[in-house]
């Protein structure tokens, strides 16, 4: 499986960005996806989650001003991000899981920078 991220960049403080995931290749097994962001020297950390059955989880930092969406049939993933704060800037990664087979898949990452 393979993950490619889309749809970062810089931003300013208020403003939005929406990220897109897209899943290609062994697809048709793959169960919660999530956002998961990372800054130099500090640990990654779950942004938001997503089932294949659509429940959703979200850190509450970014607790009502981020949604987490997916398209199974294009197997895509979303975060639209709103009301964006400087502590949101960090590379986000796009991840999968695929119980079935027992792997996880991480995108490249897409770097996102809030500017105030």
């Amino acid at each position: 499986v393979q993950l490619v991220e889309s749809g970062g960049g810089l931003v300013q403080v208020g403003g939005s960005l929406r990220l897109s995931c897209e899943a290609s290749g062994r697809i048709f097994t793959i169960d919660d996806m999530a956002w998961y962001r990372q800054n130099p020297g500090n640990q990654r950390e779950l942004v938001a989650s997503i089932s294949e059955y659509g429940s959703t989880v979200y850190a509450d930092s970014v607790k009502g001003r981020f949604n987490i969406s997916r398209d199974n049939t294009w197997n895509t993933l979303w975060l639209q991000m709103n009301s964006l704060k400087s502590e949101d800037t960090a590379a986000y990664y796009c991840y999968a899981r695929d119980t079935r087979y027992e792997a996880e898949y991480w995108g490249q990452g897409t770097q996102v920078t809030v500017s105030s």
